[in-house]
C-alpha cells in the first residue's frame, strides 16, 4: 500500500493551486492550514526548493467521525495534501486514508477511511478532468 494518493498535471504550479483548493472544497474539505515550504525554508535556512505547499484539508464530518473511534486520530488530522513541482509537472498528493486503519490498528476506521479514500480520489479525479 503506496500511503499517498497522488497525480502529475502537465500545469504550472500556480495555476494548479487554486484548482486543488477548488476540487477539495466541491469534495467536501476546507483548507484549515497552508504550508509554503519553498518560503519557509528559504526563511528559516536560506534553501531553495522548487514550490511546494502543504494544505491541511478538513472535512468535519469525516473528522468528527474519526473521534468518535479513535480519540488519538488528531495526531493523523488534518488530511495533508501536497502541490509540488517538479521537473516539467506538478504533483498533486494526498494523504492515503488506508495508513489511518495502518497506522492506528483500529478495524473500526477501515470503512470511514474507505470513504475518505473515494472523497479525495473524487477531488483528484475533478483535477484530473480540468487539464
Amino acid at each position: 500500500m503506496s500511503y499517498a494518493l497522488s497525480i502529475d498535471l502537465v500545469q504550472p504550479f500556480d495555476e494548479v493551486v487554486p484548482q486543488v483548493k477548488q476540487a477539495l472544497a466541491d469534495n467536501g474539505f476546507g483548507i484549515i492550514t497552508e504550508i509554503d515550504m519553498q518560503k519557509t525554508l528559504k526563511n528559516k535556512i536560506d534553501v531553495e526548493i522548487e514550490p511546494h505547499l502543504i494544505l491541511g484539508a478538513c472535512n468535519p464530518q469525516f473528522a468528527h467521525r474519526a473521534l468518535q473511534i479513535e480519540p488519538s486520530i488528531g495526531l493523523l488530522l488534518p488530511c495533508n495534501v501536497v502541490i509540488r513541482h517538479t521537473g516539467e509537472v506538478t504533483v498533486v498528493e494526498a494523504i492515503n486514508p488506508q495508513t489511518l486503519v495502518a497506522l492506528t490498528e483500529n478495524p473500526g476506521m477501515a470503512a470511514l477511511a474507505h470513504e475518505l479514500t473515494a472523497a479525495l480520489n473524487a477531488a483528484l479525479d475533478q483535477l484530473r478532468d480540468t487539464v
